[in-house]
């Protein structure tokens, strides 16, 4: 059974403490702003060159800042037959506002 599309921060904060990989597709200075420990960097734009890195056989929670560059990059994954990838709805902004408050926004 598929992932689901999308799921909130709070759902997805639940999944990555049980073993979810956090998937974080921003820039690097976007990164060196705030970033979630534990997740696993890799930009947007090098995703298609950086495939093979993206485990098939455990969940993916793709974030961004807001939400959009991470749904695309599900799309993406999923057109390329990854089932097991879930768009971050909110991104890290959300993420920031209310699993973890300590984050800096930006």
């Amino acid at each position: 059974m598929p992932a689901p599309i999308e799921i909130d921060v709070a759902t997805a904060a639940r999944h990555f403490q049980a073993g979810a990989l956090l998937l974080d597709v921003r820039e690097p200075a976007e990164v060196a702003t705030v970033a979630i420990p534990g997740s696993v960097h890799l930009p947007s734009r090098e995703i298609p060159a950086r495939f093979a890195e993206i485990p098939a056989n455990r969940p993916v929670l793709v974030l961004c800042h807001h939400g959009g560059r991470s749904a695309r990059v599900t799309q993406f994954l999923r057109a390329n037959g990854l089932d097991n990838v879930t768009n971050v709805a909110g991104g890290i902004d959300a993420w920031a506002r209310q699993v973890d408050r300590s984050l800096p926004r930006y």
